[in-house]
């Protein structure tokens, strides 16, 4: 088993509950809150042309996520620990078929290992609706959106502050210094992804700071600044509306769009806009969506799984590449209209082309389907079983098929 603890955070996090006698107050154990998420994943990847040399990757592991979070201590500045513990045990898998992402595995034999762990831990204070946090971090943001499209999270290291104190809007700002690949458990420095780019360096500084504000109801306002250091600068700006157009019709849009441009000895340059329309109606919802990107390179992104927050983004590719110009349509339903609650369906396409691959014209598309169900009543209620398929084709890329089986469950206490 592979365990890495970030010795330094449970240091300072245990000198600070040593050092201030107001740790045991009631807010910080009774704010306290913890869950327990069991997640069975299996994984089957077909390369349909076997370019790679390698005909298929296969993998089933259990993974477990124990997230721990302490209350405020009562004061002015109120202190607190968070913690997130990992593991993942392996249930299938071959050396010659490992590579999906999911099981740590050797980079000389190619085999996974059997079981790996990772633990990380928190420190955070808070003055007001502003909080400073230190540590291991899961971060949801436009320009660094951890994945967890496998059998553990992918976490990045260093510190936040996060600013609510005024009316409807937040304020962001950090910097990450490592990155914790998602079949990994050691932190590493950060690397950039960009097609067509040159230059890219290993770095140890993301740097980010952004604003999202809430103009009236259902209309929200993002902008984001971000930079890896010696490799790209990026702004980021989005603007979501949702709103009822009678009892039953819904409206919802979704604009974005990503400047990029070098920095250091680096050759990006790309802008990408993409705008999504989507209607609902009694449990349907019907969306279709463009993207177009423009400029000599595709758009940077952090790579190793990181998820580019980009509209076409789905389950295998992310349709980044330079100059390409995508669309997509997009189906989801909701079988509680039909007297089936838990059960729901997601059905996908995007196309894209207008992009050259090896200097020759391309094209690729991909299909995405999922249905899931969350079990709402019996022993086993709140149990979420998921059912993906996925078809990607292209043209001077690669052919491929996959399906996932994934069943979760959270017990929180």
């Amino acid at each position: 088993m592979h365990i890495k603890i970030n010795r330094m955070f449970v240091i300072s996090s245990l000198a600070a509950a040593i050092a201030m006698p107001s740790l045991a107050q009631a807010a910080f154990v009774e704010d306290a809150s913890g869950s327990l998420s069991l997640r069975n994943f299996y994984m089957n990847r077909d390369f349909r042309d076997n370019t790679s040399g390698q005909s298929k990757a296969e993998d089933w592991g259990q993974g477990f996520m124990l997230r721990l979070q302490s209350g405020y201590t009562e004061g002015t500045v109120g202190v607190g620990v968070d913690a997130l513990g990992l593991a993942g045990v392996k249930l299938d898998s071959g050396g010659g078929t490992g590579g999906t992402g999911t099981l740590v595995r050797s980079r000389h034999s190619g085999k996974s290992a059997d079981s790996h762990a990772f633990a990380g831990f928190t420190a955070k204070a808070k003055i007001s609706e502003t909080v400073l946090t230190l540590g291991t971090h899961e971060p949801l943001l436009p320009i660094a959106y951890r994945n967890d499209t496998r059998m553990l999270p992918q976490t990045f290291q260093g510190g936040q502050v996060q600013s609510k104190d005024i009316a409807n809007l937040t304020l962001t700002a950090g910097q990450f210094q490592k990155v914790r690949l998602r079949d990994s458990t050691n932190y590493e420095n950060m690397n950039m992804a960009a097609d067509g780019a040159t230059g890219g360096v290993s770095s140890n500084k993301f740097n980010y700071s952004g604003a999202s504000y809430e103009f009236i109801p259902g209309l929200t306002g993002t902008y984001y600044f971000a930079e890896l250091k010696d490799n790209y600068r990026q702004h980021h700006a989005n603007l979501q509306f949702l709103t009822d157009l009678s009892n039953d019709l819904k409206f919802k849009s979704d604009l974005r769009y990503f400047n990029s441009s070098d920095q250091g000895q680096t050759t990006v340059d790309n802008r990408l806009a993409s705008a999504m329309f989507s209607l609902g109606y009694q449990g349907h919802w019907l969306g279709l969506g463009y993207q177009d990107a423009s400029g000599k390179t595709g758009t940077p992104y952090l790579a190793g799984g990181t998820d580019p927050w980009t509209m076409n983004t789905l389950t295998y590719q992310p349709f980044l590449r330079a100059k390409e110009d995508s669309w997509q349509v997009r189906y989801n339903y909701d079988f509680a209209q039909m007297g089936l609650p838990g059960l729901n369906l997601m059905a996908r396409y995007a196309s894209g082309d207008n992009f050259k691959v090896n200097n020759q014209s391309a094209k690729e598309w991909e299909r995405d389907i999922d249905i899931g169900y969350t079990i709402q009543s019996g022993p086993l209620k709140d149990l979420g079983l998921l059912v993906r398929n996925v078809m990607y084709r292209g043209s001077h890329t690669t052919d491929v098929d996959e399906n996932r089986i994934i069943a979760n469950y959270t017990f929180k206490f």
